[in-house]
């Protein structure tokens, strides 16, 4: 919501440089009239063109980023020491860094989502076109991120912003497609990770709370959903903050532990094995991350809502 909302902001603000100012408020609510409408789909067969389509977008609008950055050049003054001044500071910043790491490269909690709507037989199983597609998936994630994350610090160092295209200006057009491009990216990665939550939400109301499954209660959680995070995200339009917050207290779980102790409890490796070791390193690592991420990431929430006026 924050990432859509902001892109569209700035996008406004490129194309009519003399129109009057509008409140970043409103654009989160433009960006949320989407997925009021989205978030009805049934599942993911249905959003795999808006998944496509946001797949070629983040491919695109990264592309531009760092080459825009490029041309640009290094900045005067240029530092890249701790953003920092204390070395508290620079420890909570740590920790808030490793949770939009731990955000960014999250997808794991989808997976069995997407691969069950695989066509599956004993003698095909979906687990091959399934690895072929993570695979491929990681190699667009790496051509999409580590140029940006590179060649941005490289031009602006630890001024760099959370999201490099609000600090680029020129060229107008080229900037002002990669916003919407961003704007793309974003309805779609919005679907794909809302998609589960939807289904569990509705799983729990029907099997758990004894609701009759019906339209009207599709509906109703679906569009309190998308309204709860549109509020959120109004009330906190903070980025990396929220990136740090989300990516340990959700994202770091099902992606980086709750997966290795499912799978030593299926397999039972050998104790002391490679495998055995290696999954019990990613579950403490996991589990720190989850630990130290949201605190890391609430208190740069809490230091951007000091300067920040609520609902401008």
């Amino acid at each position: 919501m924050v990432t859509g909302g902001k892109s569209l902001k700035k996008f406004h603000d490129l194309v009519c440089k003399d129109c009057k100012d509008i409140k970043l408020t409103y654009f989160i609510m433009i960006f949320a009239s989407v997925h009021f409408v989205l978030s009805h789909l049934p599942n993911f067969n249905s959003i795999s063109g808006v998944s496509l389509a946001a797949a070629v977008m983040s491919l695109s609008y990264s592309t531009i980023a760092w080459s825009a950055s490029v041309k640009k050049g290094v900045q005067p003054d240029v530092q890249y020491g701790y953003k920092a001044s204390t070395v508290t500071g620079t420890v909570f910043n740590f920790f808030n860094a490793l949770g939009e790491i731990a955000f960014a490269y999250a997808g794991h909690n989808v997976v069995l989502e997407i691969q069950a709507t695989i066509p599956s037989t004993p003698e095909k199983p979906s687990k091959g076109p399934m690895w072929k597609g993570v695979v491929v998936a990681y190699i667009v994630v790496a051509l999409c991120y580590f140029p940006v994350a590179l060649i941005g610090y490289w031009m602006y160092g630890n001024a760099v912003s959370d999201n490099i295209l609000i600090s680029l200006e020129k060229p107008t057009w080229l900037i002002a497609m990669a916003n919407l491009f961003v704007v793309v990216h974003v309805i779609g990665s919005y679907q794909i990770y809302a998609m589960p939550v939807f289904d569990m939400i509705e799983t729990v109301l029907v099997k758990k709370l004894h609701f009759t499954p019906s339209f009207t209660l599709r509906f109703i959680t679906r569009n309190t959903y998308v309204a709860l995070t549109m509020f959120i995200g109004i009330c906190f339009p903070f980025f990396g903050g929220l990136l740090g917050f989300f990516g340990g207290f959700a994202f770091a779980p099902t992606t980086y532990f709750l997966p290795c102790v499912i799978w030593l409890s299926i397999y039972k490796p050998k104790k002391w094995s490679l495998s055995w070791i290696i999954n019990w390193i990613c579950i403490v690592f996991g589990v720190v991350l989850m630990v130290l991420s949201p605190i890391g990431g609430l208190r740069q929430l809490i230091l951007d809502a000091k300067t920040y006026e609520f609902f401008n």
